[in-house]
């Protein structure tokens, strides 16, 4: 799983995404999905989602680890 399927993501999950700002150094910020903004199954760049404290971005990965959050 690698953030590109919306079918793996879901409200409550621990992610990493990519912020807009960040996309050029692939800076990864950690926080728990509360909302999924992109309405298509598949997107190649990643899935647009809204983290419980508002920020955006595409995941990049999936946190294995919570002590990260």
């Amino acid at each position: 799983m690698d953030g590109q399927y919306r079918k793996d993501i879901y409200p409550g999950l621990a992610v990493a995404i990519i912020l807009k700002k960040d996309q050029r150094s692939g800076k990864l910020t950690y926080g728990i999905v509360k909302n999924i903004l992109t309405s298509s199954a598949y997107h190649s760049r990643g899935i647009k989602v809204r983290l419980e404290d508002g920020q955006i971005g595409r995941v990049a990965a999936f946190a294995e680890d919570e002590d990260l959050l």
